[in-house]
């Protein structure tokens, strides 16, 4: 079938290709005038064939049109239109630069790049974000933050406070594909979901896809995460940072050959450390990051880029448990323009992820990582006006470190362990088109072919009957299954492999130049697993490859979406409704313990999982009051169905709610300009409780109170709201001097709401009865910070 799919495609794109023949193209690359930086997105509108284009991730473009006379024009958010008499009767290289708008008070320009001409594009369910945009929105601490952004946005919440990630319709956090200049990012969080890993000084662009996913992504279930670093100024040396209560933060960027190769590099830092100890506090939490990227134009045709980033968390918790974590990559990268229709973009990435914890009170010391090396090699070929391709190859290479388990010390009980490490091999083969049927339908359709193997060198548990869990009928209880004997695999040798055609499907049909209604289907594959319990004592960090017990996860979506402009793109209105289901989706039994396991699947059942829902998003996107209001309706559910007649499963095999469950999810977010000097922002947010586990009942065991807890997830934690306000303050916004400055005065938590991370149930000592303790995070956080750049 995939094969058949392939064939078809490649004859539209003979056919197109001939009659594209007594034509000719228009191609080139379009940069911001001042730095030279590429501008992904912006759009190329010729008047007289009503054809228009846009730029690719690098900015490239290419547009292909008769012989004739044109007139060129060329927008994109956040800069002066181009508009310019073109000759056409040959093929013509042409680059362009863009000049930056000045900013004036009556037109504070704050929408996404989605302009009248997305009304069109069959995109859905993606939301683009400038850095324009996000620095409009409320800073926390004074700092601009790329994931407080993409929280407000519909179908977006964040895990819970005090935990790191965020959760897409209805997905859990391990099903979102982080991507950095193409890196693979594994925790998005610093300082407890606080602060981002992401510098916004530093990063140029972003895309999050809900849905609607291009075959080129994959391995994820729940969204994509697409983010570019800056390539650096190759005109003019600058310095842009921030110091702030808490943190701070610094830039510098440059040329190494004027006009043809630049640098930057960016570092953060945090000195949380020193107030808690004035304070007496025995506890330390800090980070630090460090961004680099260095790019050569070695031709016309040619362009290498060397980009990097190493983030580190360290906490401390007096007596109790101490943990630190971190990402780190390399990502080599080669623009290669062949000819005017087709370019291509080769990248060989090594990833790492580590995660270290010591519980004191136990004592052990126990650190896991997991390391990918990544190969990817990406097509675009642009047939005709009303028809691109996009197709390429992605390899990666899995090192999976469960556990290296040591004591703390000589008194430890502890005994030092290696976890056996595991490995993977993950490659796919995808192509994609994005083609113009009629001036009113358009589609993008394409097929991803994705395979996963499980390599040795490893032992392998055998089960009875295959079955790593084991039911205790007496009990009522699923235990632990004791392994019947050991397949040793040597290196490299085949464990298990999957394969999975993954289709993906978008088509829009334009009502009119303001509003049209748009559908999508995409299919997609996840083989790697985080395994985290958040509820227990200890965080916990482990990704795990999929086997013969944790099966890979398989996603189905689809979306209806109605999307309109009013007032001449003034406001804008999208709408979107969304099913999803996915097969394999594991949950741990009853009491696992995760912690240096030696067989995860032990504790792990497969079932299913399926999320459903409306989003609603209502934006203002110009003039001094600019913002938007989303509202997500859903329901996350999951059924572990018992393996035989005689078992129950997870809640009697019925569903019940997800941990991510989140039925209501309101956001409010606002930005005014009041005078050049003065401008103000507010964030409200609103969320119901997470799904959460209350006890029914105690009993008393050799003295113990122990809760009894009946069905999972059936209670909810208080709701969670509060709200976010900045004020930035620039003295001289007119002046000429290389050195600006800002200062930033912002408060989070305004009205120091008491939002619950998770409930604690205790006896009270004093009147022995039992009672729930609400343990809260964050609380009223006052912050200030002075931004510069020289």
């Amino acid at each position: 079938m995939r094969y058949k799919f392939i064939y078809t495609l490649l004859f539209i794109a003979i056919s197109l290709g001939a009659y594209s023949q007594g034509k000719v193209t228009l191609s080139g690359t379009i940069t911001i005038k001042t730095n030279t930086e590429t501008i992904a997105g912006a759009s190329i509108f010729v008047p007289e064939a009503k054809v228009s284009t846009i730029t690719n991730t690098y900015g490239f473009y290419s547009i292909t049109l008769p012989k004739g006379e044109y007139t060129i024009v060329i927008s994109c958010m956040g800069f002066e239109n181009i508009e310019e008499h073109i000759s056409l009767t040959e093929n013509i290289r042409k680059d362009f630069s863009m000049l930056e708008k000045s900013k004036t008070l009556d037109e504070v320009v704050i929408k996404d790049r989605r302009s009248a001409s997305n009304i069109r594009k069959p995109e859905m369910s993606v939301n683009k974000l400038s850095i324009a945009t996000i620095k409009k929105m409320p800073a926390v601490m004074g700092e601009v933050d790329i994931l407080k952004a993409i929280l407000q946005l519909p179908g977006v919440s964040n895990a819970q406070e005090g935990a790191t990630g965020f959760n897409v319709r209805g997905g859990s956090v391990d099903g979102n594909l982080i991507l950095l200049d193409e890196a693979v990012v594994y925790n998005t969080s610093h300082l407890f979901g606080f602060f981002s890993v992401f510098n916004a000084d530093v990063i140029k662009d972003l895309k999050l896809y809900k849905g609607g996913i291009p075959a080129n992504f994959g391995g994820r279930t729940s969204s994509v995460l697409d983010i570019y670093q800056k390539e650096g100024n190759n005109k003019e040396y600058h310095l842009t940072g921030g110091i702030g209560a808490i943190s701070s933060r610094l830039l510098a960027e440059g040329p190494i050959v004027k006009d043809k190769g630049s640098f930057v590099v960016a570092g953060r830092t945090s000195y949380a450390n020193l107030f808690l100890k004035l304070a007496g506090n025995d506890n330390a939490v800090s980070f630090y990051d460090l961004n680099a990227k260095l790019n050569y134009k070695i031709n016309d045709n040619n362009r290498l880029f060397l980009s990097g980033y190493f983030g580190k968390d360290k906490m401390d918790f007096s007596n109790f448990f101490s943990n630190n974590y971190g990402n780190s990559f390399f990502n080599l990268r080669w623009n290669h323009i062949f000819s005017d229709k087709f370019f291509s973009n080769a990248s060989v990435i090594y990833s790492k992820y580590d995660y270290g914890l010591k519980i004191k009170y136990v004592g052990i010391d126990w650190a896991s990582d997991i390391r990918n090396y990544n190969f990817k090699y990406n097509f675009n070929h642009y047939l005709s006006d009303k028809l691109v391709l996009n197709y390429g190859i992605n390899s990666i290479y899995y090192q999976f470190n469960p556990g290296t388990i040591k004591p703390m010390d000589t008194s430890s009980p502890i005994n030092a362990d290696q976890i056996e490490k595991k490995y993977a091999w993950e490659n796919a083969l995808y192509i994609s088109a994005e083609q113009k049927l009629s001036d009113k339908i358009s589609l993008t359709y394409g097929l991803r072919y994705s395979n996963f193997m499980r390599l040795g060198e490893q032992n392998v548990n055998n089960y009875a009957n295959n079955q790593a869990v084991s039911f205790n009928p007496a009990l009522q209880l699923y235990e632990e299954g004791t392994p019947t004997g050991i397949t040793h695999y040597d290196k490299n040798k085949k464990i298990i492999g999957f394969g999975n055609v993954e289709p993906r499907l978008a088509v829009s049909y334009a009502i009119n130049d303001d509003q049209s209604i748009k559908a999508s289907y995409n299919r997609m594959s996840q083989y790697i697993h985080l395994i985290s319990n958040t509820a227990s004592v200890s965080p916990l960090d482990i990704w795990a490859p999929s086997d013969q017990y944790l099966q890979p996860e398989i996603l189905d979506q689809v979306a209806l979406g109605y999307f309109r402009n009013f007032s001449n793109e003034k406001y804008s209105l999208e709408t979107e409704a969304f099913y999803k289901k996915i097969k394999n989706k594991a949950d741990y039994i009853d009491g696992a313990e995760l912690i240096a396991h030696k067989a995860i699947e032990q504790v792990l059942l497969n079932g299913e999982a399926r999320a459903y829902g409306l989003e609603v998003m209502l934006k203002k996107n110009t003039g001094k009051l600019t913002g938007w209001l989303s509202y997500t309706l859903s329901k996350a559910e999951q059924r572990t169905p018992g393996r035989t007649a005689e078992e129950p499963g997870i809640n009697n095999g019925e569903w019940y709610r997800a941990n991510y469950d989140k039925t209501h999810n309101l956001s409010l977010t606002a930005a005014y300009q009041l005078t050049k000097k003065w401008s103000f922002g507010g964030i409200f947010t609103y969320q119901t409780g997470k799904a959460a586990t209350y006890p029914i009942g105690k009993y008393q065991y050799q003295g113990i109170t122990i809760g009894n807890y009946g069905e999972r997830n059936i209670n909810s934690l208080p709701a969670y709201h509060h709200l976010d306000l900045s004020a930035t303050y620039i003295p001289k916004p007119d002046s000429k001097k290389r050195w600006k400055g800002e200062w930033v005065f912002s408060i989070y938590n305004v009205y120091n709401r008491s939002n619950a991370a998770s409930l604690m149930f205790e006896q009270n000592r004093e009147t022995g009865l039992s009672e729930a303790k609400k343990i809260s995070i964050f609380s009223i956080i006052p912050g200030v910070t002075y931004n510069f750049r020289f």
